[in-house]
């Protein structure tokens, strides 16, 4: 069965609990762990969901906030339902196709 997997960034969130509601704040605790990022890089990471993330950030992230990734990033995983194969009949719903009754009454 296939599945749809998901994630949460939760920097922000994370970075609100220690105190840090900025990019300026956070800036200074990367450049003291040798993470050297622009000001336009770090607010992409803060303020959206990254797509890619280099392990070495991903670990000083968690050393500055004192978290684990998985207090990073949540994930879930949902099962999807099964897909029709290509030319397989889809069941046929009988009560779809079946007219209704027509009430006809006289005109007042």
């Amino acid at each position: 069965m296939p599945r749809q997997i998901s994630y949460r960034w939760r920097l922000r969130k994370l970075m609100a609990a220690r105190g840090m509601f900025t990019v300026a704040e956070l800036m200074p605790h990367l450049a003291e762990r040798g993470i050297t990022l622009s000001a336009s890089q770090v607010h992409r990471l803060v303020s959206g969901t990254p797509e890619r993330l280099s392990l070495p950030v991903l670990a000083t992230l968690c050393d500055i906030l004192d978290c684990t990734p998985a207090d990073l990033i949540s994930t879930s995983a949902q099962n999807l339902p099964a897909r029709r194969a290509a030319g397989e009949e889809a069941p046929i719903n009988l009560a779809a196709r079946r007219p209704t009754r027509v009430r006809l009454t006289p005109e007042a």
